[in-house]
């Protein structure tokens, strides 16, 4: 699970989720005294289908877009959808509480604008470019090191696997260039990245993506092997025309077809 593909929607669906919950300790139907009326958890069906399932519908929409692949499916869905459809399900019950008998408390109508809020988030999420900005930014540029060295003194920076080398291919060391970008005139004499290039001219560099993009097999399958996620550092090892050669954190290989925007470490 990676947090930093998280999206500003997702961070909305977790808000709204937290106001849910709150919501579920408040008066439901409206009462002279703030604390003795009755609350959500004193209704059983208003804390299972609105409560409950609004916060299940959170979980499954945010762990759906954190995880690289979601293949398990719910009645023919994948999580994300499911949660979708779930969140949909707690607004529109949530309305028809609200229009009820005109006695609705402080918490069921929290509780209504908090499952719209919900509801909103995740179908908006992915379609509005506002909400699909990421919600963590990627990490600050450190002094890099070589790949493989040794591990630094406590406290410095970790290297291994996902961290770029000190020794750059491409680019000026220790600052990310994008990739098909001008070189520096010492290596001019190398092919261009935007185009194919030999396979004994090519060295391999490390690059991150500024948004998530699916890694497709090298044996051409149009399914997704993996989903590439902005804020980490993946190996390319080969250049295939515009497209890349990537490895993954777990050893995976497979072709990123749209390298643009890329940066490389």
């Amino acid at each position: 699970m990676n947090i930093r593909s998280l999206t500003r929607g997702d961070g909305v669906v977790i808000g709204a989720a937290v106001l849910l919950f709150i919501a579920s300790f408040l008066n439901f139907y409206d009462s002279t005294s703030f604390s003795s009326g009755p609350k959500a958890w004193d209704i059983l069906g208003v804390v299972m289908s609105v409560h409950i399932a609004g916060l299940i519908a959170a979980a499954l929409i945010v762990v759906s877009r954190a995880l690289p692949q979601s293949p398990k499916k719910i009645a023919g869905l994948d999580l994300g959808q499911f949660g979708v459809a779930l969140a949909i399900f707690v607004a529109w019950t949530s309305l028809w509480y609200l229009l009820g008998d005109g006695r609705a408390g402080g918490g069921q109508i929290l509780g209504f604008f908090s499952a719209l809020a919900l509801a909103g988030a995740a179908v908006a999420g992915p379609l509005v470019p506002a909400l699909k900005v990421a919600l963590v930014g990627p990490p600050k540029p450190q002094t890099p090191q070589p790949y493989g060295g040794t591990p630094g003194a406590p406290g410095d920076p970790g290297q291994g696997y996902g961290y770029p080398g000190g020794q750059q291919p491409y680019g000026t060391q220790g600052q990310p260039q994008p990739f098909g970008g001008a070189q520096p005139a010492a290596q001019q004499s190398q092919p261009s990245q935007g185009g194919a290039a030999p396979a004994g001219d090519f060295a391999p560099f490390w690059f991150a993506v500024p948004v998530a993009r699916p890694l497709f097999g090298e044996d051409g399958s149009p399914s997704p092997i993996a989903e590439l996620a902005p804020g980490t550092w993946y190996l390319a090892v080969e250049q295939r025309g515009p497209s890349l050669v990537a490895q993954t954190q777990d050893g995976r290989r497979g072709v990123l077809q749209d390298t643009s925007g890329i940066q490389r470490g």
